[in-house]
This record gives C-alpha cells, sequence and structure tokens, in this order.
C-alpha cells in the first residue's frame, strides 16, 4: 500500500496541522506529514546559528530563507498533496510562496482558510483542487482521495 506524502504549509499560530494528523492517524490513513519548521525563532535563526552572524538584519533573514528554502524546496518536490492554511491573524507570505511553488511543479493542493479569506485568496483558490475551511474537512478530502471513500 501506497504511503501518501502530505506537505503543511501555512501559518504556525492555531493547531490546525495536530487535527489534520490527528484525523488522518485516527481515519487510519497511510500518510506521511511534512512540515516547515513551526518554531518561529529556530526558523528566523537558522542561517545565523548554522552559518555565523550577520551585523545586518537583510542578510540574517537572506541566510535563514536559504537554509530553510533547501528543506521547503525538497519536501514540496516530494509531496503527493500539498496543504496550504492561511489565518486571518497574519499575513503567511511564505503559505502562498508554497502555494505557487507546489502549483508550478504540479502539485495537487488543497487550499485551508476561513470563508472572509475568499477575495483576497482567489488566484490562490484557483490553482487548489480543493478549498476547504476546516481541517476536517482536509481528513475528509484525503480519506476520498487514499481510500475512495466518502
Amino acid at each position: 500500500m501506497k504511503t501518501w506524502r502530505v506537505y503543511l504549509s501555512g501559518e504556525i499560530h492555531t493547531d490546525w496541522r495536530e487535527r489534520i494528523e490527528h484525523g488522518a492517524a485516527d481515519a487510519g490513513l497511510p500518510v506521511h506529514f511534512d512540515s516547515a519548521v513551526t518554531d518561529h525563532e529556530a526558523s528566523d535563526d537558522c542561517g545565523v546559528e548554522i552559518l555565523g552572524p550577520e551585523e545586518n538584519n537583510f542578510w540574517r533573514d537572506h541566510k535563514g530563507a536559504k537554509v530553510n528554502a533547501m528543506r521547503t524546496r525538497t519536501l514540496l518536490s516530494e509531496a503527493d498533496i500539498v496543504v496550504v492554511r492561511f489565518g486571518d491573524k497574519y499575513r503567511q507570505w511564505n503559505a502562498a510562496f508554497d502555494a505557487g511553488f507546489a502549483s508550478a511543479l504540479g502539485k495537487s493542493i488543497i487550499v485551508l482558510h476561513e470563508p472572509a479569506l475568499t477575495h483576497p485568496l482567489k488566484e490562490v483558490d484557483a490553482a487548489a483542487l480543493a478549498v476547504a475551511e476546516d481541517p476536517d474537512q482536509v481528513v475528509d478530502l484525503l480519506r476520498y482521495v487514499i481510500r475512495g471513500e466518502l
């Protein structure tokens, strides 16, 4: 039986990832989940922690972004399905970039957001194969795609 690889991209301030992971496990779905580093400080500081300090914040952020990109590019490339979550509290530029990158790779994309974000995310939604409003819908989508079960 195939183990599906699902990349979870997007906001890091709610429990949506855990809800999807637990729902998939409870449904017995053969899924392996990957994600960006969700420890905000570690993600921001990885470049300077590994490669040395920078006096200018631009170069500090630049280093960190490139180190994180190695992980993200690899895991997005290996994913069967990419779930991109947009929350309402913060602008998730990284999530939008991940959605565009996944689309360019021809990946199957599920976008997850509240109805209030439909208009601002219309282009991202148009690239997705499904747009869900809550993590339970994502689990239901995975169940159907993987097993053909409603």
